[in-house]
């Protein structure tokens, strides 16, 4: 495991091939100095961040608690015993994360890790190598009569194998992510589709219908399935998902639903900078989400019109809680539910992407409404900039994005640790050979 010296100045300067200068490229940006101002507040926040993890995972089984109130209180019976194994896998990077800063003491982010990796190794319910999306943090059954989940198990799979790398010095570490990984039978979740995994299964009613067809968060997940030794995808499964091109003012990119989280969660973990898709449009991934982040601040400085609260330094909407519940919203496109809220996991989950743009949202958000906003772990999820709405909670989702892109800002290790692993480069590799398989 590689430590980090005490303070990390990061030199950020996107690295797309020269020939990448097409419909998908970001603006041309001067390379951005984190300030020392800056890292203080990502090191603050980040810190929060972890406290969510480290508080809310349950101490015998290590599962993650979905959500958690902004100041620490007690959440309500409903939600309380309530966890998500995404949440799960953001955690376990969550540790690595505190291991390099030196937040707590290895051994005992080593001994959680454990917990976590063994629970599930050993006592969660699996079928073919997946797992139940919501599970109940103390017993580990399931609750909510939720799916078992492709997307989320790839992401609570993406935290198993970092911590496989970064505590790479633990055999019982390495052994256990390796055993969860190796029993996923990616070839069951096609559900008999030559090439395009499902969104899930559940016992009352069999497969979900809508597969992972069109571009979303799911690139984890073929990678994942690409990489495999033991169940994987057929090559061709990587071009068989469409990449369509959205234009929006000046801002042309692959983009499909309006939150912006699909434009970030894949990319917490897989580090996409020299990677060139070789299907159609040939996007470079890391490009895409850059232009995917402007074209959203420039779509609500649009909507001032309606929302004046909105300006260049307060912007920011992806699925969150919403005065009406949990949303999916966000755009471009228009979306009807915007009513001029700020979601702070936004701007946080594309610090790795265009901090030029984002780190001034962090910085006025702390500066302008302080601990109304700002609790134990960090930003609250969702709040109104003028009329007073502040949500109650925090989600651990939103919250590991922010935490996950701010290392990869600070120090890239995030992306270090999980592209260290074998999966994730023979995934890559075989995506890379996508059309020599296939008519593109």
């Amino acid at each position: 495991m590689v430590r980090t010296a005490a303070l990390v100045i990061a030199l950020v300067c996107v690295q797309t091939p020269p020939a990448d200068r097409g419909p998908t490229s970001p603006p041309v940006r001067r390379p951005y100095v984190l300030t020392a101002e800056d890292d203080a507040l990502l090191d603050d926040l980040s810190r929060r961040s972890f406290r969510f993890f480290w508080d809310r995972a349950d101490p015998m089984t290590g599962i993650v608690g979905d959500r958690a109130r902004t100041d620490g209180s007690v959440l309500d019976e409903a939600h309380r015993d309530i966890g998500s194994i995404a949440s799960t896998g953001f955690g376990l990077t969550g540790l690595c994360i505190a291991a390099e800063r030196g937040w707590k003491p290895i051994a005992e982010l080593k001994a959680r890790a454990r917990t976590t990796l063994r629970f599930f190794a050993d006592r969660a319910y699996v079928n073919h190598g997946w797992f139940y999306h919501w599970l109940n943090i103390r017993t580990g059954e399931r609750e909510w009569k939720s799916e078992v989940s492709s997307i989320d198990t790839a992401l609570l799979v993406a935290g198993a194998l970092s911590v496989r790398q970064c505590f790479d010095d633990d055999p019982d570490l390495v052994a256990l992510a390796g055993r969860i990984y190796d029993r996923i039978d990616f070839r069951w979740m096609l559900n008999g589709h030559p090439t395009l995994l499902s969104h899930g299964w559940r016992p009352e009613n069999g497969w979900i219908v809508h597969r992972w067809e069109e571009y979303s968060e799911h690139m984890i997940l073929y990678v994942l399935g690409l990489g495999s030794t033991s169940h994987p995808l057929p090559v061709a499964s990587w071009a068989a998902w469409k990449r369509p091109l959205f234009t929006y003012g000046e801002h042309t990119y692959v983009h499909t639903v309006p939150p912006l989280f699909i434009h970030q969660y894949s990319q917490a973990w897989i580090d996409f900078r020299a990677f060139r898709d070789p299907v159609p449009p040939q996007p470079n991934w890391h490009a895409n989400s850059i232009v995917a982040t402007y074209a959203q601040r420039q779509y609500l400085m649009d909507m001032r019109g309606e929302f004046p609260a909105y300006s260049p330094e307060m912007w920011g909407v992806t699925a969150s809680d919403t005065r009406s519940g949990y949303k999916a919203w966000g755009g471009p496109p228009r979306d009807r539910d915007i009513d001029g809220s700020v979601v702070p996991a936004a701007a946080g989950g594309s610090l790795m992407f265009a901090p030029e743009i984002t780190m001034p949202v962090m910085h006025a958000m702390r500066r302008r409404f302080g601990d109304r906003i700002y609790g134990r772990y960090g930003f609250t999820d969702a709040f109104h900039p003028t009329d007073g709405w502040i949500n109650r909670d925090v989600i651990g989702i939103d919250v590991g994005i922010t935490l996950l892109s701010a290392e990869n800002l600070r120090s890239g290790a995030v992306w270090r640790w999980f592209m260290r692993d074998p999966v994730a480069r023979e995934g890559l590799a075989r995506a890379s050979t996508a059309c020599e398989s296939v008519k593109c």
